[in-house]
């Protein structure tokens, strides 16, 4: 077992403190129990403290995967100055999400070894965090004929899974942010023409009203 870094008694009440502030000027309807957990390094997740939600409107917790939740864990968090390697340690959860998600990426890894397996062909995940990373390395250990790494950085690091005895590809360059606004059509970066331009001299004379220019 991993050494405890986090615990109710030395971090618990300004968790609770925080998150008392954030629920009532919100206006949610939710009760929550911080809790120190007992893990071992064989399970998918290792946190040493779990903060669990209950009440009338933890479904809004979990709407749209659980952004909200993510959201307030990841505000704690920054409360705490957490390093971000310490961010597995501190883990919100509500109606046993965190167990279906660790499910989900389980069956997730599992699917993209076989197609490794029977193409021969690297598989990326897209971008996600450090649990989850783990959640798909831990889930791999036991594939013999494929391995994975973890790649790219930031907000965009991924999982990766080659075949056994392949090399590591370069990493991708970062898709680029999406336009806003605008057209979805093609930009043409050339100089912009309107219509066929006359260079002589300008006629302000009167104009036919039959006539569009």
């Amino acid at each position: 077992m991993t050494e405890r870094k986090y615990s109710v008694a030395s971090t618990g009440s300004r968790i609770d403190g925080f998150l008392r502030l954030i629920l009532r000027h919100a206006g949610f309807q939710l009760n929550y129990e911080i809790l120190d957990e007992n893990t071992s390094d064989d399970d998918f997740e290792t946190p040493d403290m779990v903060v669990k939600f209950s009440g009338p409107d933890v479904d809004l917790l979990l709407s749209n995967r659980a952004e909200l939740l993510l959201a307030l864990e990841h505000a704690t968090m920054e409360m705490l100055r957490m390093p971000s390697e310490d961010h597995s340690r501190i883990s919100f959860d509500a109606n046993d999400y965190r167990l279906l998600r660790i499910e989900e990426l389980r069956l997730s890894a599992m699917t993209a070894a076989e197609k490794v397996k029977r193409t021969g062909v690297p598989f990326r995940f897209n971008p996600m965090n450090s649990r989850e990373r783990r959640v798909i390395h831990l889930a791999l250990r036991g594939e013999a004929a494929v391995r994975s790494e973890s790649a790219g950085s930031g907000p965009h690091r991924q999982v990766v899974v080659y075949p056994a005895g392949m090399a590591s590809l370069p990493d991708l360059p970062p898709s680029p942010e999406p336009r806003r606004g605008g057209g979805g059509g093609p930009r043409r970066d050339g100089p912009r023409r309107d219509g066929p331009r006359r260079d002589g001299p300008r006629r302000d004379g009167p104009r036919s009203r039959g006539a569009r220019h």
